[in-house]
Formats: structure tokens, C-alpha cells, sequence
């Protein structure tokens, strides 16, 4: 049995799958607000409610926003800003009295549809989670790929490929850097650009459902959307050359993106003719959980 923790920043999930990937159990409880210790008992109080409801132990395997440092071992970059600069890695396996394994949502979201997923069966996955922001992961021959500095996958924080005069310098970002792909393919990316072409706020879902429904403005806004992410992925296949490329997060919602999109890309591809596939995921939201018990698929 292989148990799936996602620590989440409002809510923390836990899955256990069998051998097969069948879910055998789900549990979910929020996620105690800037306190280290709660939340580790919570993580602890899950996995034995898990194990003793089943009657038997699993592996476990915890998906968290951010990585640990190859330097230091320690968290960064979570969403729960308490757990930045903790041994949580140490901490967990001191009170589970067990060996786990950690890694960032974005590569088990990419493990996930990798193992039996969307992309179940391909040698080289790319993983893409855009939503409030842009990350992804990498799975090669169904492992993760991590690299010696933990930060495989970070294309959001690229800058984005082939620029137009008006997308230079491009938005300040989080990171401090400006104009990287997380600012112009992110939910609030999205929603940015529609106001400053209307002078309109809108969430992203919204600037969609405006589009479908005629909005000139609207629809000039997810071209230049669709157009952006061609590229962004565009240089990604020009380097990784992924067999497929699962999107999740709340923007691959928009079914629109997996026809245009790949049409698109095409000019940008340093090929005569671009065989990878562009899908939605099989599991979504969930994927995130299931992909963290995957990291003991080996």
C-alpha cells in the first residue's frame, strides 16, 4: 500500500493506493494556519488514520509547494510560509519512526499522469501546472527528475520565449526577475492582460466565458494567451523534446488550448514536424495526491 500525503496551503489530503493504483482511501483536513508543529501532528494524525482504518502500514510519499534544498535539507518556496527553512523532511520521519520521500506539487502532478495518468506509458513527461501560478515538473521512464540543485522543472520562472515589443520588459514577478512565464500564463496573468486591454477586472475563468460568448476583447486576450504558452512550450520541447505534455491547474480547464495551441507551436519548434502531445490530465486535482504516493513506485 502507498500512501499520498498533499500538504496544501488551506488543506492538507490524504490518499492510499494499492499496487494497481486503485484508491482505497481519502481523507482531507485543513491545514493548521502558520503553526510548524500543528501541522505535522496533523500529517501524523492522517497517515494513522489511514493505516489503522485499512488495518496495514503503507509507504508514504508527501507532496508540498516547494523543494528541499540540496544544500541545506531544509524547505523552501512553500505556500505555507511556516514550513520555509524547516527540516521537514528529518522532523516527519523522527515522529513516523519511517523512511519518506518529498517532492514539489508540481513533479507529482507530472509523476501521476506519467505513472497511470494521461501520459501513462510515455518515456519523457512534462508536467505543467498553471493556475494562480506557473511551475511543472519532469518525469523520465516514470522517475522524477529532480537535477543537483532541485529545481528541474521551473519554467515558470523563464523568461518568456521570442518576445513582442509589448511584452518587454514584461511584469515584475515574485521572484524579482521581470517577464517570466509564470506572469503572463498564470490565472492572474491572464486576468492582467484582459485589464489592460478593456480597463476591466475579471478573473481569468471569466475573460473565457466572455470570449465564448463573442467578446472581442476577450477573445484577442486568449490568442495572445494561446500564443504565449505555444511559445513557452515550444522552448520547452526544443530542449527536453517530451513525448507528451500534460497541462493541469485551474487554466487547463480551457478546452480550446489543447486544438490551438499545438497548432501553433509548430513555428516555433526547431522541427519539421512536432509529434508531442498536448493533453488535459485523467486526474486533476487529484493528481497532486496520487502522485505522491508514486514516489515509492520504485
Amino acid at each position: 500500500m502507498r500512501i499520498g500525503i498533499d500538504l496544501g496551503g488551506t488543506k492538507i489530503e490524504a490518499i492510499a493506493l494499492d499496487n494497481t493504483g486503485q484508491e482505497l482511501l481519502r481523507r482531507r483536513v485543513a491545514t493548521p494556519q502558520g503553526d510548524y508543529e500543528k501541522i505535522l501532528v496533523t500529517i501524523q494524525a492522517l497517515i494513522a488514520d489511514v493505516e489503522n482504518t485499512l488495518g496495514k502500514k503503507g509507504s508514504i510519499g508527501i507532496g508540498t509547494p516547494g523543494a528541499l534544498s540540496p544544500a541545506t535539507g531544509l524547505l523552501r518556496n512553500s505556500n505555507s510560509v511556516c514550513m520555509n527553512g524547516m527540516p521537514v523532511k528529518q522532523d516527519l520521519e523522527k515522529i513516523l519512526q519511517r523512511d519518506i520521500r518529498i517532492s514539489n506539487d508540481a513533479n507529482c502532478f507530472a509523476l501521476s499522469e506519467a505513472t497511470d495518468g494521461a501520459a501513462a506509458g510515455a518515456a519523457v513527461v512534462f508536467g505543467v501546472i498553471i493556475g494562480t501560478g506557473t511551475g511543472a515538473g519532469v518525469v523520465v521512464n516514470g522517475q522524477v527528475l529532480t537535477g543537483p540543485n532541485a529545481i528541474a522543472g521551473e519554467w515558470g520562472h523563464n523568461p518568456l520565449p521570442w518576445p513582442k515589443d509589448n511584452e518587454r520588459p514584461g511584469p515584475l514577478c515574485y521572484c524579482g526577475k521581470q517577464g517570466c512565464v509564470e506572469t503572463f500564463l498564470s490565472g492572474p496573468g491572464m486576468a492582467r492582460d484582459y485589464e489592460s486591454l478593456s480597463g476591466e477586472k475579471l478573473l481569468s475563468k471569466d475573460v473565457v466565458k466572455k470570449a465564448s460568448q463573442g467578446d472581442v476583447l476577450a477573445e484577442n486576450c486568449l490568442q495572445a494567451y494561446e500564443d504565449r504558452l505555444a511559445r513557452g512550450l515550444a522552448h520547452v520541447i526544443n530542449i527536453l523534446d517530451p513525448d507528451v505534455i500534460v497541462l493541469g491547474g485551474g487554466m487547463s480547464n480551457i478546452q480550446r488550448l489543447y486544438q490551438n495551441v499545438p497548432a501553433i507551436w509548430g513555428q516555433y519548434v526547431f522541427s519539421d514536424k512536432v509529434f508531442t502531445k498536448l493533453v488535459p490530465p485523467k486526474y486533476g486535482d487529484s493528481s497532486g495526491v496520487r502522485g505522491a504516493a508514486w514516489l515509492w513506485s520504485s
